[in-house]
């Protein structure tokens, strides 16, 4: 029989030094929570490194892959892009400069307002971030190797329904 401290994780050392010295309060939630946490920091490193093996940052990554997700002409406005990836304007003013001079993407006059620019994914850009995000789930997919089909469904379901019910909560859907 494998000794108990084996199957134990980070989180569960955290709740056992908590549960010493504060043994009234109720850590259940570090369960989920802190392990959603922990999972996000420990893949963070990897998903990164395969985005700069593209030549791109996650902040550039997330801009060109919300213009390939909107699909034909894979055009937005700056307002729209930003609303959707929730950063600062002047955050995202900095990356599409560094996008438009990669050769990644072009402003073209707006479709709807004449006196403003959408941002335009370039055939280079498209070809770029279908690779990127090919080769970022192709990864990512091996960090799941020790679940089943059945297990990741479930676990997927699970934490579609908590995330939706902290975003019901926090008003942010």
């Amino acid at each position: 029989m494998a000794d108990a401290d084996e199957t134990r994780d980070h989180v569960d050392r955290l709740r056992a030094q908590w549960q010493r010295e504060l043994p009234d309060l109720d850590t259940g939630a570090m369960a989920v929570l802190g392990r959603a946490y922990r999972l996000s920091n420990l893949v963070r490193q990897s998903i990164e490194a395969t985005f700069a093996g593209f030549g791109l940052d996650r902040g550039e990554f997330d801009i060109v892959s919300t213009l390939r997700r909107a699909g034909a002409p894979f055009r937005l406005t700056p307002t729209e892009l930003y609303t959707s990836l929730m950063i600062a304007s002047g955050s995202l003013s900095h990356r599409l400069a560094r996008l438009e001079r990669a050769g990644l993407i072009r402003r073209v006059p707006s479709d709807t307002d004449g006196r403003s620019l959408a941002v335009e994914l370039t055939e280079s850009g498209r070809a770029k971030v279908e690779a990127a995000f090919r080769a970022d789930m192709a990864s990512e997919a091996t960090f799941l190797n020790h679940l089943s089909p059945e297990e990741r469904e479930a676990l997927a379901a699970l934490l579609r329904k908590l995330n939706r019910a902290i975003e019901d909560n926090l008003g942010t859907t």
